[in-house]
């Protein structure tokens, strides 16, 4: 192990060491004025920028269960692909399940329409979705057994549920549709704020695994 002494501002100094490294871990919160915050500002920002997965250390527990299983978000975008490689590794590093959350949210269905549509042929639909997903993936990990769960819920609700019983959860940086223009996505930043277990945080080029 190798540790050293660096002055600078912590974004900038964990930026720049985040290029030659396999994994960023942080506190959700920093000293000084950021201690305020629900999550610090260098959690945020390294999720957001940094060259390398970052995993943010959160929840209750000290020590999380290790037979707990990895949990990670999938809904097909280029993120979510980096999502599920980094999922994959730490589960079969940990030899523990891993859970596949995919969900699907009607707030754009007209009311009016609501009773009209079939909800059943649109959840089917979806579980379609997750299966193409993890196409492939199995094959790759055959020892990491598979939890499916497709549910009608917000994304970030559901993996912020789910972390309570996960010793990790796995989200992409950005999510797909109107949220990709943000600095952090929206789903990834609920859940880097309210989960009961540590996140990592995985952009598209950043798939390995520590």
């Amino acid at each position: 192990m190798h540790s050293q002494l660096v002055v600078g501002f912590p974004i900038e100094v964990l930026s720049e060491e985040a290029r030659r490294a396999q994994l960023v871990v942080i506190g959700d919160r920093g000293l000084g004025g950021v201690s305020g915050l629900l999550l610090g500002s260098v959690a945020v920002a390294l999720g957001a920028h940094a060259d390398c997965p970052t995993v943010v250390v959160r929840g209750e527990a000290d020590t999380p269960d290790p037979a707990a299983p990895v949990v990670v978000g999938v809904d097909g975008s280029p993120t979510s692909e980096a999502a599920l490689a980094f999922a994959f590794v730490a589960a079969a590093a940990r030899k523990v399940p891993l859970v596949a959350v995919h969900t699907w949210w009607d707030l754009l269905v007209d009311p009016a329409l609501a009773p009209l549509l079939d909800w059943d042929a649109i959840e089917d639909d979806e579980r379609q979705v997750l299966a193409e997903r993890l196409a492939g993936w199995g094959e790759k990990y055959p020892d990491v057994p598979v939890e499916r769960l497709v549910t009608r819920s917000h994304p970030s609700r559901a993996l912020v549920e789910q972390s309570r019983r996960a010793q990790l959860v796995v989200v992409g940086s950005r999510g797909r549709g109107g949220f990709a223009g943000l600095l952090l996505g929206s789903v990834s930043h609920a859940v880097l704020h309210r989960a009961h277990c540590p996140v990592a945080v995985v952009r598209p080029e950043t798939e390995a695994a520590g």
